[in-house]
């Protein structure tokens, strides 16, 4: 199993990045998919999470409206196009996967793998 979290890197607040989360060796198909981050001295914490269909989503509030999570089945890839970016999203993302049924995710952090994953810097 293999999730290779990609796409992170500097920008400036106001800015966008979109992260990207290749998936192998499970099937995909049938996994919840989400979005983690964990901040300096900080604990890890939910960011957003997909179904498996795509039909159903998770935000947490800091990032609704600013904040995309999609999925590609074909390509067993996981998004999240972040816009608007601010200094406080500055942290470690990390993509995890759960087998989990098609309703509304959880996204609770008790995922079955994660990736390692990609620094996101914020400057103000």
């Amino acid at each position: 199993v293999q999730l290779q979290a990609s796409g992170g890197g500097l920008v400036q607040a106001g800015g966008s990045l979109r992260l990207s989360c290749a998936a192998s060796g499970f099937s995909f198909d049938y996994y919840t998919m989400g979005w983690f981050r964990q901040a300096p001295g900080k604990e890890r914490e939910a960011v957003s999470c997909i179904s498996y269909s795509g039909g159903n989503t998770y935000y947490t509030e800091d990032v609704k409206g600013r904040f995309t999570i999609s999925r590609d089945n074909a390509k067993n890839t996981v998004y999240l196009q972040m816009n608007s970016l601010k200094a406080e999203d500055t942290a470690v993302y990390y993509c995890g996967a759960e087998f989990h049924s098609d309703y509304r995710p959880i996204c609770n952090g008790m995922m079955d793998y994660w990736g390692k994953g990609t620094l996101v810097t914020v400057s103000s």
